[in-house]
């Protein structure tokens, strides 16, 4: 299977090269033609294993890896990794389910694949050395610090919008240990931070390539290596209602996805080329709605008022991932994304053709939530169903609520309902008494009073060092990026 930009087909090149490289050297995302002909034996993979669908996924899309190379990335991704011995398992949530993604290491989804990422890199690597750049709305920081922690010949560098995530997210990162890693707060929002690290791989990476011997990738969902490890847990929910008897296998199943950077809907899109029977996959936006309103319109304008809300890794106004979708729905036509995003870079929005717009609503349904509706959701789910969540997997909730559709609905969970312990809490108690409680304050009180776990690793936050300290300007990152691989 070979990849290319979205943008042009000049340079092909394998998975392996794609993962190391993350993003084109024309600003475009890998994608692969032979997505659309590509198929799997669907009803072959409810019988199997996580791991093993993870193997039969891997074989077709990541061909140029060894089954050697697959089975040692497999095992070192998931293995004693995990909270739960079912890694994303199905649980019930009034008439829908939810697809717990935040037992791993992190608390977060981004484990899924972040775990699953250094391990693909390690096997492509070959003598060369390589520094990670990652711009995070507030997990993938965190899930990627850990998985490349003390990964040989691999460095990372973070950026962060400086006092715009949680509490939590902020000491995740903050604490983050081994000796190959690096964090900075950055002086603006999301957007910001991914539109740094872009300019850093566009200006960059030859002058890094050549004054020291690094070569510049990504742990974003931009990566291929992120996106495919994203396509197995959608398979897995199907694969555990037709188990339970919820569905017949051929029965197609809705997902509701709480999506920013549009990067996990999008393998819910992978997964659907493949053969597996979705119905319609729904964008639960928050009041940074412009994924919702370009889904209703055909226009993707980004010159709005940036919004943050209590679902910080959803304040996203530029979604990257969206770039590969375009190129599906447009019938793969490089030059027609090119101009796309020329007119999203020049002008801060681009408007896709009639034809265009009925691909992507024949695919795709879509919402939002204010901040107040997020909150009644994580109140309601408490207090109709007993179930605490967090303020993303709410506002896919209360999409997934006012919908009413006739197919089952799996709602993704992305995130611990611990890592945004204030909002949740308030949301169903009320605000905390106490002389000014910090973010363990709450955890401390919502566990109390649900009687659910903290994660240890949430709850270990308390006790470990203040490591990063960082807060540049934007017009400061690629000096730190280069300070990072220098020293």
């Amino acid at each position: 299977m070979l990849y290319h930009s979205t943008r042009s087909r000049e340079q092909l090149c394998g998975s392996k090269e794609a993962i190391l490289k993350g993003l084109c050297a024309d600003g475009g995302l890998y994608v692969s033609d032979d997505m659309l002909k590509t198929s799997l034996d669907m009803k072959a993979l409810m019988e199997k294993s996580y791991e093993e669908i993870v193997l039969e996924v891997f074989r077709v899309l990541l061909d140029d890896y060894t089954e050697e190379e697959l089975q040692y990335c497999v095992q070192r991704a998931y293995r004693g990794k995990f909270e739960t011995e079912d890694l994303t398992p199905v649980t019930p949530i009034g008439d829908s389910w939810l697809l717990e993604l935040y037992h791993g290491p992190t608390s977060a989804f981004k484990d899924m694949a972040l775990c699953m990422l250094p391990q693909l890199m390690s096997k492509a690597l070959k003598d060369e050395e390589v520094m990670i750049l990652t711009a995070t709305s507030g997990d993938t920081g965190k899930a990627a610090l850990s998985g490349f922690q003390d990964a040989e010949k691999i460095g990372i560098t973070v950026f962060y919008p400086y006092q715009k995530v949680s509490d939590i997210q902020y000491l995740q990162m903050a604490t983050a240990e081994g000796g190959n890693v690096h964090v900075a707060a950055v002086r603006g929002n999301f957007d910001d931070c991914q539109t740094g690290v872009k300019k850093i791989f566009a200006a960059k990476t030859g002058e890094f390539k050549n004054k020291y011997q690094v070569a510049l990738s990504s742990a974003n969902s931009i990566n291929v290596g992120r996106l495919v490890p994203q396509i197995i847990y959608y398979i897995e929910a199907y694969k555990q209602l037709v188990r339970r008897g919820v569905i017949s296998f051929g029965e197609k199943i809705d997902f509701v996805v709480p999506t920013g950077n549009f990067g996990d809907i999008l393998a819910g899109f992978y997964a659907k080329l493949l053969g597996l029977p979705v119905g319609r996959l729904v964008v639960a936006s928050n009041e940074n709605k412009v994924l919702t309103d370009f889904f209703r319109t055909g226009v993707y304008d980004k010159n709005r008022e940036f919004v943050k809300t209590i679902s910080p890794s959803m304040d996203i106004l530029v979604s990257s991932n969206l770039e590969r979708m375009l190129f599906y729905a447009c019938g793969c036509d490089c030059d027609y994304v090119a101009g796309l995003m020329k007119d999203l870079n020049e002008k801060g929005r681009f408007e896709v053709s009639p034809d265009v717009l009925k691909y992507l609503q024949d695919v795709f349904d879509c919402g939002y939530a204010t901040n107040e509706e997020s909150k009644q959701a994580i109140a309601g789910a408490y207090r109709e169903d007993h179930r605490l969540i967090d303020p993303h997997t709410a506002c896919g909730y209360k999409v997934a609520k006012e919908r009413g559709a006739a197919a089952p609905a799996v709602i993704l969970s992305t995130a611990s309902p611990f890592k945004f312990a204030k909002d949740a809490y308030e949301s169903i108690f009320g605000v905390l008494e106490g002389n000014a409680p910090d973010g363990f304050a709450y955890m401390d009180a919502l566990s109390e009073r649900t009687g659910e776990k903290i994660p240890e690793a949430l709850a270990s936050l308390k006790t470990k060092e203040i490591r990063h300290k960082d807060v540049v300007e934007i017009a400061e990152m690629a000096a730190f990026a280069e300070s990072c691989i220098s020293g």
